[in-house]
């Protein structure tokens, strides 16, 4: 089951996701981000030492480091 969460102000379920990019100086690094429908990168639970919070304007979710 993917971990998901409802926007307070959109109403609108996003899904967690990961996957690893290559920076400019060719380091890799894992990175979290949010999204409107599953993919194939969706994770069923939030990392450890991580919580959500929501951005006020937007609504979206965000992960922040507890």
């Amino acid at each position: 089951m993917a971990y998901s969460v409802k926007s307070k102000k959109s109403g609108k379920m996003y899904y967690l996701h990961s996957k690893e990019v290559k920076l400019a100086g060719g380091r890799k690094q894992r990175i979290f981000y949010f999204a409107g429908d599953e993919r194939k990168e969706v994770l069923d639970a939030l990392p450890d030492g991580y919580k959500v919070i929501e951005n006020a304007r937007t609504g979206l979710p965000m992960l922040k480091k507890k």
